[in-house]
């Protein structure tokens, strides 16, 4: 029958660091069985290392090929290497007396045994499950793989660069005239040094200050026309397709005429365009255009994606528009919430005196009847409120419900939010029906939002990056830093109410990184935080302190060889670019919050 080998279950083609980084794929299946009796594969199969049970199978399991006498009949070897995941004696089910070179070079791989033999002995933890597949990841492995290099003054073109994929795979752009797309591809890693050049003193190479070193360019895609610019703030990415939803509009018209149900204050965009991109070649798939209207795109605040639905506020109509991403790539409307909230409702309103609208006045009618009356008397004394309200923002909370927020039209030029009144709706969209609604300092709502927080970053049913968030429902030292300043607070409604003004949450507006997780490091969020946003410089370094005792200082950003600044009055502005698993980070020095960046940085582990 000839010689058969088992498959080598081994990660021998991967560095020691891509092991910890990159979460790990392991496919799960079983045997299939002839007619003949003989299986197709060797019995011990493909297994996931959760199908055993503990060591002592993992061993048994090892040692099968030669207690069975496998061996003798052709099986070279086993190897089992997810044992470097859970931190097991490696085990070798092969006869060491007659090992192929090939063999030799799997098990001696010192980078492949040095993460096995981690003196911290982290495991791997399962995040995500699937039929077929399993993804593992050790995070842990990340306190002593750190983006401690700094290569200051980078030479790059002269792009708007704003973020990474939440996989890691894509680096996007924007040429500074706003007209096109430029995408890159990470290439990590090249100038890594070796053993004795490990030392922060070796010089690297002259090309390793080029962007190009770090990145490859795919492709350069127009997608503003002459008249339109690209919404530079603007980028949602849709993981399962690898698609890219982008946003174009032409300039705004402050003083727009209020006509056909449009609200007065609101300012007003001849066209606005959403873009669906598949982002491995850069293909515009479909477009949706608004007329005349007015989205909010900054930092995400206008959309919102949750697997394959996009909702989309417009402001001047008032209408929250749901449509449905297909996997061919196109843009499908599913429903638009607003004046009407059934397919039938406006002629329902015209052929019959009763009437189904989206008001506020029905809310108090849901209630008991012990609450009424005082609920009325609150109605009536805040009816103002309600009238002068519109809808500002909103996420989902799942398939069938929205997280809708009415505040005032200068809301959203407004930085003292949590000040202005504000209210919140759980809304339900196959009944139509408001669940719950509350006010901007509802003890109740923040409760929730303090409990749960995870669930109201969540941006799909199975989404890995979820893992990757810190926050106070799912991080100790989060909650123990939430609750410091909970008890400095001067006010307890004014503490609800700033906590609460975040809500709804900005689509995709955190980065996953480890160096953000604070179970593993320390830093000080007024300098950095997983929030991509521009801060004001210091002449300070920001310090990552290991969580783990004795909480020693692992590594340090700095944004430039020299602190300071000729003219201490002038004021700069930083801003960080990390990305999602490697160590590595892009360091942006602006002049001002509305000029390109002075200096470009990249950090990473040499």
């Amino acid at each position: 029958m000839g010689k058969r080998r088992c498959a080598v279950v081994a990660l021998a083609t991967m560095t020691a660091e891509m092991v910890a980084l990159a979460p790990l794929t392991v496919a799960t299946s079983r045997r299939n069985m002839l007619t003949n009796g003989l299986g197709a594969t060797p019995p011990m199969g493909w297994n996931s290392w959760n199908h055993f049970g503990d060591e002592k199978m993992i061993r048994e399991t090892a040692f099968a090929p030669v207690l069975t006498g496998l061996s003798k009949l052709g099986y070279e070897y086993v190897n089992i290497s997810m044992l470097l995941y859970i931190y097991a004696p490696l085990l070798l089910g092969c006869d060491i007396r007659n090992m192929t070179e090939e063999t030799m070079k799997i098990i001696t791989n010192k980078e492949i045994i040095a993460v096995n033999q981690d003196p911290y002995g982290f495991q791997a933890k399962k995040v995500r499950m699937e039929v077929g597949q399993e993804v593992h990841c050790a995070r842990k492995f990340y306190e002593n793989l750190v983006p401690g290099f700094t290569i200051y003054d980078l030479e790059c073109p002269d792009n708007s660069f704003f973020k990474f994929t939440d996989d890691g795979q894509y680096f996007v752009s924007f040429s500074r005239n706003r007209q096109d797309l430029i995408v890159y591809r990470p290439t990590w890693l090249s100038y890594s040094c070796k053993e004795e050049d490990c030392d922060n003193t070796h010089e690297l190479p002259p090309q390793a200050k080029k962007f190009e070193s770090f990145f490859t360019q795919l492709y350069v895609r127009s997608l503003a026309s002459c008249n339109e610019l690209i919404c530079k703030d603007f980028f949602i990415y849709m993981e399962s397709n690898q698609f890219g939803i982008f946003a174009t509009s032409t300039a705004q018209i402050q003083d727009a005429r209020a006509s056909d149900g449009a609200i007065l204050g609101v300012p007003s965009f001849e066209k606005i365009t959403i873009h669906l991109l598949r982002l491995q070649d850069g293909v515009i798939l479909d477009e949706k255009v608004f007329h005349n209207d007015c989205v909010n795109f900054t930092h995400n605040m206008g959309a919102f994606l949750y697997d394959d639905l996009l909702a989309v506020v417009s402001l001047r109509y008032q209408t929250i528009h749901i449509v449905q991403i297909r996997d061919s790539g196109n843009l499908v409307d599913v429903r638009a919430i607003g004046a009407y909230c059934r397919e039938d409702d406006e002629l329902f309103i015209n052929s019959s005196s009763q009437a189904r609208c989206f008001c506020f006045y029905v809310l108090y009618l849901s209630f008991p009847l012990q609450r009424v009356q005082c609920l009325k008397k609150k109605f009536y004394f805040h009816f103002q409120d309600y009238v002068d309200l519109v809808i500002l923002k909103v996420q989902f909370l799942d398939r069938h419900h929205l997280l809708i927020k009415f505040g005032s039209v200068d809301v959203g030029g407004s930085r003292n939010t949590d000040q202005l009144p504000a209210f919140f709706a759980v809304y339900n969209m196959e009944t139509t029906e408001i669940v719950a609604f509350y006010q901007n300092a509802a003890d109740e709502l923040y409760l929730l939002f303090e409990r749960f927080c995870g669930h109201f970053h969540a941006t799909s049913t199975n989404s890995m990056y979820m893992n990757f968030i810190s926050s106070h429902s799912n991080n100790i030292h989060a909650l123990e830093q939430l609750m410091c300043m909970k008890s400095k607070a001067n006010s307890a409604s004014q503490f609800v109410k700033k906590m609460l003004s975040s809500l709804p949450l900005n689509c995709q507006s955190m980065s996953p990184s480890p160096y953000f997780d604070q179970s593993l490091f320390r830093f000080d969020e007024k300098l950095i935080s997983a929030t991509d946003r521009p801060r004001q410089l210091t002449d300070h370094p920001i310090r990552f302190i290991s969580r783990r005792q004795p909480n020693i200082h692992k590594f340090k950003i700095k944004t430039g060889p020299e602190f300071g600044s000729a003219d201490g009055r002038s004021k700069k502005y930083s801003h960080f670019l990390f990305h999602p698993f490697l160590p590595l980070a892009l360091s942006f020095i602006q002049p001002s919050l509305f000029l390109p960046p002075s200096a470009v940085n990249i950090h990473f582990r040499r």
